[in-house]
Formats: structure tokens, C-alpha cells, sequence
């Protein structure tokens, strides 16, 4: 029914920039809430950062003022701009939406594949 992809993961040096992206597609009505989880080896999955369908935005700890969540709703799609990378953000990057499935008022929780994220020199 809906599904999300995601992009953008790769390599990079400690102290470089990446933008993940994930588009939703399908039977979608409308977003609520975005986000953006990862998991490192031997790691609980966490939570990065999340946004609103009104923009409003919430971070851990760990990545406030280097990561930046956004949204186009027109085209169903959330971004994280992650910038001054460390070693420890490496890990596999998920994305998840609340989606409202047209024809209905049942809210969706979707999850992406993920995408891996290697900071390393």
C-alpha cells in the first residue's frame, strides 16, 4: 500500500556532510509525523530526530546543532542534512511516517529499508 525509500547513505570522512532523503509512495492521503531512527552494531534502534506535517521539529541530544530534519509535503518527502560528522554517527539510517491511507482514517506507521552511514577516515 505505501511504502518509503530512502537515499543518500554512503562513506564519508569524519567531519563531512550527508543528505539522506526518503520519498513515500502509495495510497497516501496525508503525513503526520516524520522521522529519522538509526541503529549502530550492538545498538538499540534510536531516535535522531522527528518533525510535524506542521514543521515542528525535536532532536537527540547527541546531534542538535549538526543534523536538520525537513519536509515537502508536496512531494511526500523528509530529509535529514547531517553535517560535522563523528565516528559515532555511524550506523544504519531508517526512516518511519504516519500515513493516513486514503479512503480510510486509519493512521500507518511505515518504515524504510534503511541506509547505511559510515563516518570514517
Amino acid at each position: 500500500q505505501v511504502q518509503l525509500v530512502e537515499s543518500g547513505g554512503g562513506l564519508v570522512q569524519p567531519g563531512g556532510s550527508l543528505r539522506l532523503s526518503c520519498a513515500a509512495s502509495g495510497n497516501i492521503f496525508s503525513i503526520n509525523d516524520m522521522a529519522w531512527y538509526r541503529q549502530a552494531p550492538g545498538k538499540d534502534r534510536e531516535l535522531v530526530a522527528r518533525i510535524s506535517s506542521g514543521g515542528s521539529t525535536k532532536y537527540a541530544d547527541s546531534v542538535t546543532g549538526r543534523f536538520t530534519i525537513s519536509r515537502d509535503n508536496a512531494k511526500n518527502t523528509q530529509y535529514l542534512q547531517m553535517n560535522s560528522l563523528k565516528a559515532e554517527d555511524t550506523a544504519v539510517y531508517y526512516c518511519r511516517a504516519d500515513v493516513l491511507i486514503k479512503y480510510t482514517d486509519t493512521y500507518l506507521e511505515v518504515w524504510g529499508q534503511g541506509t547505511l552511514v559510515t563516518v570514517s577516515s
